[in-house]
């Protein structure tokens, strides 16, 4: 993108509205091209200016994001950033714009009013400079729904054959969404998610997951038991590992959380879900790793194939940013390199 990346902000309180253009304005990169304080002045301004990058409040007078988000995919697709509060409405409402197109989103860390807001001001930046590079004509093809694929339930299927874990960032509930609408009821697998994201997020994600597929999510608890053609999301803040107990008819599976130090910076991390799920129930372990900044499931990864285990990696294209599944592909990983409209199917066929 040559010169500056333009910049709309879309938030009806004047403060906010000013806390967030001193934040895109302090970084020479960015111009603020202008504002706006409801959903039609909104959709005017996108529609006149046609700014690089919208951010686009959740909670607007007038006409609420989400309907202004959709008009603005429909008519004249713009990368958009949200703002959402930290409330369960505002966490599922996030997770639909996600849906309809959203590249990425920002907690506001104290409500709809956040004056510090600025806390967030490396994050505000590197999201907006993120979004401004997203190729939106493959981003936008890959929300395209692929067909439904279909799983023959057979006799030998009535346990769990395989752990999936899924790990993902910056992209990746929608990706992760798009994936598991595909995945039929009846698969004889158990899925952990991994999606970095903020506390107060994974609730909301996991019961959209529920909702849009066949497959039943919940966040994940201490103690909770996988079980077959079931999906358990990490919760924020805490990693999730796989361990083994006896409950005097045989050996099962349960989920344990911790508050241990972050690997890769994060936690939840993928390697850490990944690495126990190995150790409990290799070589049946498949890994799945989707778009995002830096290299969280590396190690895992690694430790999978050590293993027997399957890979499979987002391709480029179709990734909003190429960070994790290019750590696995240059490091001679992935048994797959994928497209998200394929990743369903390759995992439907390797539980097969």
């Amino acid at each position: 993108m040559d010169g500056k990346i333009r910049v709309l902000i879309v938030e009806d309180s004047f403060l906010m509205q000013k806390i967030i253009s001193d934040i895109i304005s302090s970084d020479s990169r960015f111009e603020v091209i202008d504002k706006a304080r409801n959903g039609k002045e909104a959709l005017d301004k996108v529609f006149t200016l046609r700014p690089d990058v919208v951010t686009l409040d959740v909670n607007l007078p007038v006409l609420d994001g989400l309907s202004v988000l959709e008009k603005i995919m429909q008519k004249q697709p713009t990368r958009v950033i949200m703002l959402s509060a930290y409330t369960q409405q505002g966490a599922a409402a996030t997770i639909k714009a996600l849906e309809l197109g959203a590249i990425d989103f920002i907690a506001k860390p104290s409500g709809e009013i956040s004056p510090d807001l600025y806390k967030l001001k490396e994050e505000i930046i590197s999201k907006i400079k993120m979004a401004s590079e997203v190729d939106l004509e493959a981003f936008l093809s890959s929300l395209r729904r692929p067909v439904i694929l279909k799983l023959e339930l057979r006799p030998e299927f009535l346990e769990i054959k395989k752990l999936v874990v899924i790990g993902a960032s910056t992209g990746g509930p929608r990706a992760i969404l798009q994936i598991m609408q595909e995945i039929p009821a009846d698969i004889p697998a158990s899925f952990l998610i991994v999606q970095h994201m903020p506390e107060g997020f994974t609730l909301s994600f996991a019961e959209r997951i529920s909702w849009e597929s066949r497959i039943k999510a919940k966040e994940a608890e201490e103690g909770d038991i996988i079980l077959r053609s079931k999906a358990y999301v990490a919760p924020a803040g805490s990693h999730m590992v796989v361990k083994k107990f006896w409950d005097g008819a045989g050996n099962k599976l349960k989920i344990s959380l911790n508050q241990d130090p972050p690997v890769n910076f994060v936690r939840p991390s993928i390697s850490v879900t990944m690495n126990s799920a190995i150790e409990i129930f290799s070589p049946n372990v498949m890994g799945v790793i989707l778009t995002g900044m830096g290299k969280d499931g590396l190690e895992g990864a690694r430790k999978l194939k050590q293993n027997g285990g399957f890979l499979i990696a987002q391709d480029e294209k179709s990734s909003v940013v190429w960070g994790m599944p290019k750590a696995v592909v240059d490091d001679g990983l992935a048994d797959c390199v994928l497209p998200l409209s394929e990743i369903a199917s390759a995992i439907i066929k390797n539980i097969k």
